[in-house]
This record gives C-alpha cells, sequence and structure tokens, in this order.
C-alpha cells in the first residue's frame, strides 16, 4: 500500500444498506493494514475550516509573552498553550520542534459525567476564537462518532457501542504551530515518530506536507490527501480494545527541506477521546485461539496519565 485509501462518508449516510456495508469493509480493512483513511463528504465545512485556520495563525502571531499567559502548568497542557519544545514523543527527550493550544469538552448539561473537565480558557486577544474552535470541534466529534459506529459494525459490536463513551468525551482540539527553523536541528524533528494515545485522531488538512506513515514493512510514507478530506487514523486506546485487531500506526511530521526552512507549518488535528471511566480491556469479539489477549485491563483515565507522562506534558 503506497497511498492512504480515500473513502466517502457519505456511503456510511446512505438509506442503501450495500453502500453502508461498504464503507464498513473499506474502513475496517484500511485500519487493520495501515491505520489510516483520507475521509471525504465529513461534517466540517470548507468555510469553517477555513475560519479556524485564519484564528489559528493570528493566535500563534501574537508576541511570546501573550500567548505565555495562556499556558497553565497545573493543567498538564489539557487545555490553553503548550510552549515550543514542551511535548516530546515516547522515550526520546528531545522536544518536538512546536507550539499548540488545547481546546477541549464542554460537555452537554445532561451529559451525567463522572468527571469534571478543565475549563476553556478565553482568549481575550481574539474575539472570535473559542467561538470558532468550538465549532470546529463539535464537527469533527460528530464525524468522529460515525466513524466509530461504522467500525463498532467492522468488529461485531452494536452499531452505537461507542456513542455514549464517545460522546461528552475527554476529546482534545490541538491546533498546532511548527515556527520556522532557523537552527540546524540536533536530532529534533517537528514531531517524532508516535503512535496516538486516543480512540481517533481526526486531521484536518495541513498548511503544508510533512505527515508520513510507517507501513508494515517499515517504509515511511507521505500522508497525503486532498483539500476536502480529513486524515483519521486509529490510536492506542483502540488498538488495545480490539486486541491489535485495528493498528495504531506509527506517525511522524518530519522537517521540511533547508531551503524551506523559513516557513511555518499548521496542522489541526481531533484527538477523540473517551469518557475517562471507559474499560480498555480487550473485547471478547477480539480474542481467540490465533489472537490471545495482548494488552492488561486498565481504563481510559488511567491509560491517559499514564501517557501524558510519557511525553512529557505530566509530572
Amino acid at each position: 500500500m503506497n497511498h492512504i485509501p480515500s473513502i466517502d462518508l457519505s456511503d456510511f449516510l446512505s438509506v442503501d444498506i450495500k453502500r453502508k456495508l461498504k464503507f464498513v469493509n473499506e474502513l475496517g480493512k484500511a485500519y487493520e493494514e495501515i491505520g489510516f483513511v483520507a475521509l471525504k463528504n465529513h461534517f466540517l465545512s470548507p468555510n469553517l475550516s477555513i475560519q479556524l485556520y485564519e484564528q489559528v495563525q493570528k493566535f500563534f502571531e501574537l508576541p511570546a509573552d501573550v500567548k505565555k499567559r495562556y499556558e497553565r502548568i497545573e493543567l498538564a497542557g489539557q487545555r490553553g498553550y503548550v510552549s515550543f519544545g514542551k511535548e516530546h514523543a515516547k522515550d526520546k527527550s528531545e522536544g518536538d520542534l512546536k507550539e499548540f493550544w488545547h481546546f477541549g469538552q464542554e460537555p452537554e448539561v445532561d451529559a451525567k459525567l463522572t468527571e469534571i473537565y478543565p475549563g476553556n480558557l478565553d482568549v481575550k486577544e481574539l474575539p472570535k476564537f473559542n467561538e470558532v474552535g468550538m465549532k470546529a470541534y463539535k464537527m469533527l466529534e460528530k464525524t468522529g462518532i460515525y466513524v466509530l459506529r461504522a467500525l463498532a459494525l467492522h468488529i461485531g459490536l452494536d452499531e452505537f457501542y461507542f456513542d455514549y463513551w464517545a460522546s461528552n468525551g475527554n476529546s482534545i482540539l490541538r491546533p498546532i504551530h511548527y515556527p520556522p527553523i532557523t537552527t540546524e536541528p540536533k536530532n529534533a524533528v517537528r514531531a517524532g515518530a508516535h503512535g496516538d494515545i486516543n480512540l481517533i485522531t481526526l486531521l484536518m488538512g495541513a498548511s503544508a506536507p510533512g505527515l508520513q506513515v510507517l507501513r508494515k514493512d517499515g517504509v515511511w510514507i507521505d500522508a497525503i490527501a486532498q483539500p476536502d478530506e480529513l486524515v483519521i487514523n486509529v490510536g492506542d486506546m483502540l488498538q488495545r480494545l480490539t486486541n491489535g485487531k485495528l493498528k495504531s500506526t506509527i506517525h511522524q511530521v518530519v522537517n521540511p527541506p533547508r531551503e524551506l526552512w523559513h516557513t511555518s507549518r499548521y496542522s489541526i488535528p481531533f484527538f477523540m477521546h473517551p469518557r475517562s471511566e471507559m474499560r480498555l480491556n480487550c473485547l471478547p469479539e477480539c480474542i481467540d485461539q490465533n489472537h490471545p489477549k495482548s494488552f492488561d485491563d486498565i481504563t481510559a483515565g488511567a491509560y491517559l496519565n499514564q501517557r501524558l507522562q510519557e511525553i512529557g506534558l505530566k509530572k
């Protein structure tokens, strides 16, 4: 496989059962083989995507001292601003060449959560920043729910198995800025090779190339999607839950050619997390004689805390 498969969400939303099953099969096959797809006809409109990128660029162009006002150490990087080089890939000491912002869940009144999520930080310098960010958050969350419904059918679960856990879940929208590179990086890249922590990640089209996916045979391939597509990949939580049936593929963001060091790169992933009490115990549907249980039992909340420590965001 030399490219990420492209699939169409309108097939799954169709009243034609054949089209719906076609989507389920294409999605499941891609996630078992490479762990990534490019999705068209999702719920994030082109206009909203443009608005968000405009607001994100304005934020990262703010003076460093202004941005630092929104960095709250006590939140372990889960809301607000995280400054340049703070995060690193698991098992690496070099910080990634990026700075980012986190929008978090604003749950519905009747969500019946067992936990309290930190509030989002209001960027006073940009009156539309939070409004646009949370509109995009909700559209990406809605898209993710439908992708998880298709995956539930592929696994052999009830179609709505993930709805409760993912709706009002501890998801994060992360606008990222990879600044121009001014000096020779010492073993550092824009984002080191890693697997995502969460259930699935929905990535809006980046402002420049750089994302690469590690194929089964150890070859890195460029993850290229059309401007109207979202790149969606399996995270480590879903890999654990499915006992490795669905692959959380290692990926990275490489540095640009030297002649493009002077350019910035912007990227906006949506990390879809479940409610923290969701158990990630391997599903019985994914365990058999040829596929014995490969992961220990753990909750999503405990696993998230463990991983945040590993990547340097939590002490």
